[in-house]
């Protein structure tokens, strides 16, 4: 599914093709130009616009929602994601940028169109839902909503979580894998860097490039998913089921309250499934009894039994007294605010960052200097 990668010593990942992402931090002081509309043509479609089709719709000429590049968010070998002002709506979104070419090289057409597809199927206050998606002669285009941060970066500046947040984010965790799951969803990366935070502090759970639709008793085989996360079925090359989800919770659940993650990264999936086989669920002594008992019932080797129900998790110790209720858990205060900046394009790099960009966020666009 594409490269393996590792972060810092200790976050190697089985990359998705759009994965690869760095995060910058720097506050735009202007923003760019608007882009300039280009028309596409309208009959017969060109055969590299009608693969996409109907996920990606070619967007009509709509000179009024221009969007405005305000900065760049994160740049991988697959993407780009920017931070853009709708000029129209007067709100700020992100938009992630895929050249087709990549997407045809990397066979990964049925994928992409198959995110869209489950992304507009959704609907849930944890889901970082998508917004709007369309194509450009050479671009797909992805537009959500703008949140300031992602979860991994604020465990990377506050290390361990309290037990209150870990409570609070593995209850909204929870609500939305049941939700997936009901629908025959399995997500396949569930992980610290796609769990975004609203300005309020809450998660939204994105990034569904390696979610299929997986219906309740069949099996998946694709080895994908970063690997620290992925569970011993999913290393092996299956078959595995929604389960797998559950147990990358639990690595998720552990590394909040730890400030590590429970079996180091090795340098692929053979080697990760030889150290996970061998992993004896040591869980720090210092941790709540009931929060201890959850991490060992989501780290289970056998996926059958491990947690995967709501009604598990309503009465499970750790959450007792939690209502598991969307609008209930929002009210909660959250503790933390961090904000993590788009970087502004330098009038140096512009002509390079936009070489061959033909993009707008409603139809065509490419940048002045280049129309």
């Amino acid at each position: 599914m594409g490269a393996v990668s590792c972060r810092k010593g200790q976050h190697a990942q089985m990359a998705a093709p759009h994965k690869g992402h760095q995060f910058l931090h720097q506050e735009p002081l202007e923003p760019a130009p608007l882009l300039v509309e280009k028309p596409l043509p309208e009959w017969p479609v060109p055969q590299f616009i009608n693969l996409f089709l109907p996920e990606f719709p070619i967007r009509p000429l709509r000179g009024h929602q221009q969007l405005k590049i305000l900065g760049l968010v994160a740049k991988g070998s697959f993407g780009t994601v920017l931070k853009v002002l709708d000029c129209g709506q007067k709100a700020v979104f992100v938009v992630k940028v895929v050249p087709k070419v990549k997407v045809l090289q990397r066979d990964n057409l049925r994928q992409c169109k198959e995110e869209v597809s489950i992304q507009r199927q959704i609907n849930h206050p944890f889901v970082h839902s998508l917004g709007d998606s369309w194509q450009g002669k050479r671009h797909l285009f992805m537009m959500c909503s703008y949140c300031s941060t992602d979860l991994y970066s604020l465990w990377s500046a506050v290390g361990c979580f309290s037990e209150a947040s870990i409570r609070l984010f593995a209850a909204e965790l929870i609500l939305v894998l049941c939700y997936l799951h009901d629908f025959g969803i399995i997500h396949r990366d569930v992980k610290m860097e796609n769990i975004l935070l609203d300005e309020r502090g809450h998660l939204k759970l994105t990034d569904f490039g390696l979610s299929r639709h997986l219906p309740q008793g069949t099996r998946a085989y694709t080895i994908c998913g970063t690997l620290q996360y992925m569970a011993p079925e999913v290393l092996s090359g299956g078959p595995y089921n929604h389960a797998a989800d559950w147990w990358s919770l639990g690595v998720l659940l552990f590394s909040l309250s730890t400030g590590k993650f429970p079996v180091p990264a090795e340098r692929d999936h053979v080697a990760m499934l030889a150290s996970v086989t061998h992993y004896d669920s040591v869980i720090p002594a210092s941790l709540n009894q009931g929060l201890s008992l959850l991490l060992h019932e989501l780290l289970c080797q056998n996926p059958l039994h491990r947690l995967r129900y709501l009604h598990h998790f309503q009465v499970h110790p750790f959450f007792r007294g939690v209502a598991f209720d969307p609008e209930l858990l929002q009210k909660h205060p959250v503790n933390f605010v961090m904000e993590t900046q788009a970087t502004q394009l330098s009038p140096s790099s512009e002509s390079t960052f936009f070489k061959d960009f033909d993009c707008n966020l409603e139809s065509f666009l490419v940048h002045p200097s280049l129309a």
